[in-house]
């Protein structure tokens, strides 16, 4: 049987590896940009649609084709770092929009379809520092907590239906998102310093950081299983950290984090 998925923000980085694989899978991709005509790199395969998750009637517009998406990845999303008490309200609004409250909403609309065929699959494009606090990132730590947050509540509920909501968290991610993310921080910032060195850090994992393919494939293992688990990190060394986080004391792994990140505390 074909299936449909949908994937948010498949114009580049760990979305467009995703509606790739999923294609070379065999399904039916629907793969949304804010400006699908501007998309310099398209799959083959792919069908797009626009999505501009900062407005609620560009989703609501995807009402019609998310009843029929037996696949939801909800992956696109913004990048935002700051110090937290220089953090602008209306950057915080428009980052939990994009970021929670957009991926939430489409998630609403394709489930009823999915508990009706007794099959769907939603897979939440999280991040590691949900589990991983960084320093500057509160905002952005926040978000991708939250939407953890949903699908674990959630997958309680529709399980019984067949309908698995999970997480994938990657880790440092070689997808150049260190150029389009948004920052914040006040002329007379006594954070300035410290933030610098972590955003240097930041972006030095990252482009150490694995493919967007693997975390492509890590998404197709999670839409393809079975029972899928509540959780799938990728990259950042994701089962040693984890595993490491289950044994020694939680102020431990706070300074291994920092440290990593060039934040001596």
């Amino acid at each position: 049987m074909e299936r449909t998925a949908l994937v948010t923000g498949a114009s580049s980085g760990i979305g467009l590896a995703t509606a790739a694989a999923l294609v070379a899978r065999g399904y039916r991709v629907l793969g949304t940009s804010r400006h699908p005509d501007a998309i310099e790199k398209k799959v083959a395969g792919v069908e797009y649609l626009p999505l501009d998750l900062t407005s609620d009637e560009s989703i609501e517009a995807l009402a019609e084709p998310l009843r029929g998406v037996d696949v939801l990845v909800n992956n696109a999303g913004e990048s935002q770092s700051g110090p937290f008490e220089e953090l602008p309200m209306d950057a915080l609004r428009r980052l939990f929009q994009v970021n929670v409250l957009g991926p939430v909403r489409l998630a609403q609309l394709a489930l009823p379809g999915m508990r009706e065929r007794r099959y769907g699959r939603v897979v939440m494009v999280g991040s590691m520092l949900a589990s991983f606090p960084l320093a500057y990132r509160s905002s952005y730590v926040a978000t991708k907590a939250a939407i953890k947050g949903f699908a674990n509540g959630a997958r309680h509920e529709y399980s019984p239906y067949g309908v698995w909501l999970t997480t994938v968290e990657p880790g440092s991610i070689n997808t150049g998102i260190s150029e389009r993310r948004t920052r914040y921080l006040a002329e007379d910032s006594p954070h300035r310093a410290d933030f610098q060195r972590m955003l240097a850090a930041l972006d030095r994992n990252e482009k150490a950081g694995v493919s967007a393919d693997r975390v492509a494939a890590t998404v197709v293992t999670a839409v393809e299983a079975g029972r899928p688990r509540q959780r799938y990190a990728v990259g950042s060394n994701a089962p040693f950290v984890f595993a490491l986080r289950r044994v020694v004391p939680a102020g431990l792994v706070e300074k291994i984090t920092h440290r990593k990140h060039d934040l001596s505390r």
